[in-house]
């Protein structure tokens, strides 16, 4: 995926008068503070060349985890068209942008994050934007937990970690209370499926339906074992965001865990694959989790035909509608 093109120009403007020096100490300084989980005594985020340099950072990764989150909510539901949105730890506003990209019908936008810095980065990165719900975003500082405004569609991504595992749990069910649809997303990395597992069982406790990515809204068939659910999305680096990462590629997997659950009507789930699909000559192997709640390891054989040919061009995150029979 490619940032929108407003966004990108945006970043750039705004990190073009700091040295790479000061965004590269603050790159460092920010990354260990944030592998280190547990809540902040105090904003991670200490002033303005911080929140340019974790947006310079991050926000690409955190923008394209979010967008394939709600990317897969509007395939399951395309008849969803939200069009008011709160995004619940949103800083500079990654998931805003996000959303206005995956739901043009979005016309009122709050971000709602405990820095005021980040905040302010992100009303200057907003300020040209080419949506209309972006360029009027609301940008309003709080403390988590908080009381949450009422929302066709409320984001929680990225936020959990920072937070004691008692207000994660009051967080949740504050963004859920008026949402229609509620998405929440977190590293994908066992310790961030752990905290995505504990909104799911808060939200479906709440009377929520699951959308995604689980085809059904039982029981996590992968919780007890050593595998965690999780996917990957892949954004395209600019020259500055390469530099900070310290990389060669052009590109960046951003590996995420997430759970969207909805009040609105969904259809019935097909399966939807867990990893990347095996392709051997004329075979392709697919793990995948069932409407039923299981999983299960799926072989497709090119005597197949159609299915087959479907089955090669799924990829990991994807829903599979085939049939193996």
């Amino acid at each position: 995926m490619d940032l929108p093109a407003d966004l990108a120009a945006a970043l750039e403007a705004a990190t073009a008068d700091l040295s790479l020096r000061e965004l590269e100490a603050s790159v460092e300084r920010l990354i260990m503070r944030y592998r280190t989980p547990g809540r902040a005594a105090r904003p991670i985020l200490a002033g303005s060349v911080d929140a340019a340099a974790y947006a310079a950072y991050r926000m690409p990764a955190t923008w394209g985890a979010v967008r394939a989150a709600l990317g897969a909510v509007a395939e399951r539901v395309p008849e969803l068209g939200p069009r008011s949105l709160v995004d619940v730890g949103g800083g500079s506003g990654a998931a805003a942008w996000a959303a206005s990209g995956v739901f043009p019908s979005l016309k009122d936008i709050v971000v709602l994050d405990q820095v005021g810095d980040a905040l302010e980065l992100g009303r200057r990165l907003a300020r040209d934007a080419f949506s209309g719900a972006l360029r009027h975003a609301e940008w309003r500082q709080v403390r988590f937990p908080a009381e949450i405004p009422e929302a066709d569609l409320v984001t929680v991504s990225y936020v959990l970690s920072e937070l004691s595992a008692e207000d994660q749990d009051a967080l949740v069910r504050a963004s859920a209370v008026g949402a229609g649809t509620i998405a929440v997303v977190e590293p994908g990395t066992p310790d961030g499926y752990q905290r995505i597992m504990a909104a799911r069982d808060v939200l479906i406790a709440m009377g929520l339906r699951v959308v995604a990515p689980c085809p059904h809204s039982g029981a996590c068939p992968l919780a007890g074992t050593r595998d965690w659910c999780h996917f990957a999305a892949r954004v395209h680096r600019s020259p500055l965001h390469r530099r900070l990462k310290g990389g060669d590629l052009g590109h960046e997997d951003e590996k995420f865990a997430y759970v969207v659950a909805t009040r609105v009507p969904v259809p019935e789930s097909p399966a939807r694959v867990l990893r990347h699909p095996q392709i051997r000559k004329g075979l392709v192997m697919m793990q995948l989790c069932e409407p039923d709640g299981a999983t299960a390891q799926t072989l497709v054989s090119k005597r197949q035909g159609d299915t087959y040919r479907a089955a090669r061009d799924v990829d990991w995150g994807d829903l599979w509608r085939g049939s193996a029979d």
